[in-house]
This record gives structure tokens, sequence and C-alpha cells, in this order.
């Protein structure tokens, strides 16, 4: 991985691991359908005066259908079920069933005839990552119901699909009008059905923090930085932050929470970082290809 592809995960993995945390606090007063909406309204009216101002929206009038398809993939519809799932699961469960996404974009890219390799040193990256997550947040799913296990399962389908759909349909679009035009679309579809779910007060101060805090930081700017390293690295690496992301959360919960560190925390800690190396790690053919000047997953 190239030096600017190790920055741009990096980032991405403390930015995506605070949101587990925003949106615990967020659920507590606001529905999850009015918490998407507003989340996804902020960061649009951030990125909308710059994606017009570079001419970037005016290019994606001919990809409308791609655009409409990646919001409801990749933002309309996981964002609501992870915010429905918040509500009745803890965390670090929430965090634990998320990070099957890379797995779950690793089994796409190659049941649809993706030509990214998976060779052996990345599968085992994949399973020693997703081993560490275990470790680190404990593998409990007694009492859980099985709704919100479900909606999770579709969260980790999608967050998997939409940055496939990305590099395949709207590769060579401006991003920051995908962007852009995907929280819109995302922000008006929900518009109507947040309207009848508004809280009777204001919120306590937390839970605006939190809300913007998800739209500024966790949406506007992450998306900016995670479509850069898709382009970096391949849609499939990309995906693999997701292990690092519980770890994040981990050391928010201790921090913020007050929650204890555990021997198993610190066993995942150390697989979760193994784990990401193994399976962010170049093969040889896409390090001749990179070599030739050629992208990666070309």
């Amino acid at each position: 991985m190239s030096r600017r592809g190790t920055l741009l995960f990096a980032a991405m993995c403390v930015i995506w691991g605070v949101p587990y945390l925003m949106i615990r606090v967020a659920v507590r007063e606001l529905a999850p359908v009015t918490l998407v909406c507003l989340r996804t309204a902020i960061a649009a009216l951030i990125l909308l005066p710059v994606a017009a101002a570079r001419g970037e929206l005016r290019p994606l009038a001919r990809r409308w259908a791609a655009v409409v398809v990646f919001s409801a993939i990749e933002i309309g519809v996981p964002w609501l079920l992870l915010a429905r799932a918040e509500t009745k699961l803890t965390s670090s469960l929430t965090g634990l069933l998320v990070a099957a996404v890379p797995l779950v974009g690793a089994v796409v890219t190659a049941a649809t005839g993706a030509r990214e390799r998976h060779g052996a040193r990345r599968w085992l990256g994949l399973v020693v990552g997703l081993a560490g997550v275990a470790a680190l947040v404990g593998l409990d799913l007694h009492g859980a119901a099985v709704v919100p296990l479900v909606e999770l399962a579709v969260v980790a389908v999608g967050y998997a699909v939409g940055p496939i759909i990305l590099a395949r349909r709207l590769a060579d679009a401006p991003p920051t009008g995908v962007v852009a035009a995907s929280l819109t679309v995302a922000a008006i579809a929900y518009a109507p059905f947040a309207a009848f779910s508004l809280p009777p007060a204001l919120p306590e101060a937390s839970v605006v923090w939190s809300v913007f805090g998800l739209a500024v930081l966790c949406t506007a700017v992450a998306f900016l930085l995670f479509f850069a390293l898709i382009a970096e690295v391949g849609p499939v690496r990309a995906t693999v932050i997701t292990y690092v992301n519980p770890a994040v959360a981990a050391v928010l919960g201790v921090s913020v929470l007050g929650e204890s560190f555990t021997g198993g925390m610190a066993v995942g800690f150390v697989l979760v970082l193994a784990g990401s190396v193994l399976a962010t790690a170049p093969s040889r053919e896409a390090a001749g290809r990179s070599a030739r000047g050629l992208p990666e997953s070309a």
C-alpha cells in the first residue's frame, strides 16, 4: 500500500470508529429516521455548494440512476437500519456484525467476476481480522432479538456492495458531486417521514453535538476521504477499515464511557492490526501491474 493509501486508511479507521458512539447517544432522543434525515441533510448542505462551484453536479445528469441506487444501498437503507439496530443492541455487538463487510465484499467481487485478486495472504488477513474483532468486542449473541440482527446483516451487505457500485458505475464521476447528490437524495427521501417523528422538545446538548459530528466529520469529510481511499487501494481493501473501527469504538468506550479494558480487547487490537496489514498487502501480480503504471484493480 502506498504512503497516501496508508494515511487515508488510518484516517478512515478513526473517523468511522466514532459513529457507533454518536449514533447510540443520538437515538436516545431521536427517532432513527429523524437522525438519518438530519445527518444527510446537514452534510448535503455542506457539500452541495462545493460541488456546484466545481461544476461537479451537471455531469451526473446522465448518471442519475446510478446515483440513486448508490444512495439507497450505501446510505439510505444501511444508515436507517444501523440506527434502528442500535436502539436494541450494544455498540460492541453492532461493531462485530458490521465488521463482516470485508468478507461480504470479497465474496461479492469473487462471485461477480471482479479482476481484483484474492490470494491466500489476503484471505488469511480477513479471517485474522474478524477473529480480532471477535476477541475485541466479545461474541455474545445471548438474548439478542432476531430483527436487529437481520437489520445489521443488511447493513453489512449494503456497505460491501456500495463501494463496488461506486467503483464500477461511478468511478469516473466527480467524487464531490456523487457525495453531495447521494446525500441529497437520501435527505429528500426521508424528510416526509422525519417531519412526523420530531422530538417534542429540543434534545440534550450531547444529542445535538452527536448529530452535527455525524453529519460534518463522519459524513461530509469521511465520504471524501473514503472515495479517495477506494481510488487508491480498491473497493475490497477499502472496506478492511471496518476491522479497526470497532477497536476505535472500544477506546472511546473506555475513555468516554468508563468501560473496562479486558484481556480480550488487548488481544483483539493485535489481531485486528495484523489482519488489516495482511489483507491490505498487495499481491505480486498487483504489484507488477502497479509497477507498469496500471491501476492495481484494473
